[in-house]
């Protein structure tokens, strides 16, 4: 089942969970910038919505407040929002790295290292 869709807040909770490893909507709150941090309520809210679709957890209760991990791969959740930016493309790449170039966001570096898991990926088809 694909990773649910993920907003600009969730995905901050979720950079939260993946580097706290487990966290308390209070561990989560103090995690976020300062400058513009939602109310507790609104983080609050919004895990427990999170948990409703599956991509965080309760792990355990600690007196009167719940610890919450990822319930979905830093990996998984990076691959959807990828997918769904290239679906904006109409699936192709070519403007996304044509902007990625221009801005300098893409190096020599990165397009080698592209080069060289393509290589890997096609020698693993072409084996039986």
């Amino acid at each position: 089942m694909p990773a649910p869709k993920l907003s600009k807040l969730e995905f901050q909770i979720m950079e939260a969970l993946w580097t706290l490893g487990e966290a308390s909507i209070r561990d989560i709150l103090d995690s976020l910038p300062a400058r513009r941090r939602p109310a507790y309520t609104t983080i609050q809210t919004t895990v427990y919505r999170m948990e409703a679709k599956g991509v965080v957890r309760r792990v355990k209760k600690v007196g009167n407040f719940h610890v919450f991990s990822a319930a979905v791969s830093r990996d998984t959740a990076q691959r959807r929002l990828v997918d769904e930016l290239l679906a904006m493309f109409g699936g192709r790449p070519q403007p996304v790295m044509a902007h990625l170039v221009e801005t300098g966001k893409l190096t020599l570096d990165d397009v080698k290292e592209a080069e060289e898991t393509l290589r890997k990926l096609l020698g693993k088809e072409k084996q039986p």
